[in-house]
């Protein structure tokens, strides 16, 4: 019987990147604060959902006057839109990967994307049971609105964003249920 195990998130490896490209060059970055709930079998995928909230305030792409004009309303609009969410509707086996099928808000619109991730498991260097899950999508900007009203991002940001996801952890077994105690209500007789 399958167990509903919890993914706990290596935090040293889990990566939430992304590479956009000007017509010149391009620009890696990262979002360095999220926060992941994950769900299931990692063998058999019974009972798994994920959720991913991500502090779009957290964009990190090593420059930092680069990165208060993201925040801006000019892109994220990290003032009024301050969360990034994917939500999953569907989890299942392709092969070798696990696609997770789900919901994408940010910045006031959401949209249902797939995930294609490649699956592994193995044993970490403290010998530890690990599991990594890597994903890399297309995702145009302009579906969600980032960047839309930019004069640099029309003179030179391209339309598509490439993300690069991957994650890092260890599924433990779920939190046990607190057990349902009946009561008597005041006053009631026996």
């Amino acid at each position: 019987m399958a167990q509903s195990r919890v993914f706990r998130v290596d935090d040293n490896h889990t990566v939430i990147g992304f590479k956009a490209s000007t017509l010149l060059f391009d620009v890696p970055g990262r979002f360095t604060r999220f926060k992941a709930d994950i769900q299931g079998d990692p063998a058999t995928l019974e009972g798994a959902r994920v959720r991913i909230d991500i502090d779009a305030r957290s964009i990190n792409t090593a420059n930092g006057k680069r990165d208060e004009h993201l925040r801006s309303d000019d892109f994220f609009d990290a003032a009024k839109y301050p969360k990034i969410t994917f939500t999953s509707k569907e989890v299942r086996r392709d092969g070798d990967r696990v696609i997770v099928r789900g919901s994408l808000a940010m910045h006031g619109v959401t949209r249902d994307l797939e995930l294609p991730f490649m699956a592994a498991e193995g044993m970490n260097g403290a010998d530890v049971r690990t599991w990594s899950y890597r994903a890399t999508l297309p995702l145009d900007r302009l579906d969600y609105g980032v960047g839309a009203d930019s004069v640099a991002a029309k003179i030179s940001l391209k339309r598509q964003v490439e993300l690069d996801l991957l994650l890092v952890g260890f599924f433990e077994a779920a939190p046990a249920k607190a057990p349902v105690v009946k009561r008597s209500g005041a006053g009631s007789r026996k």
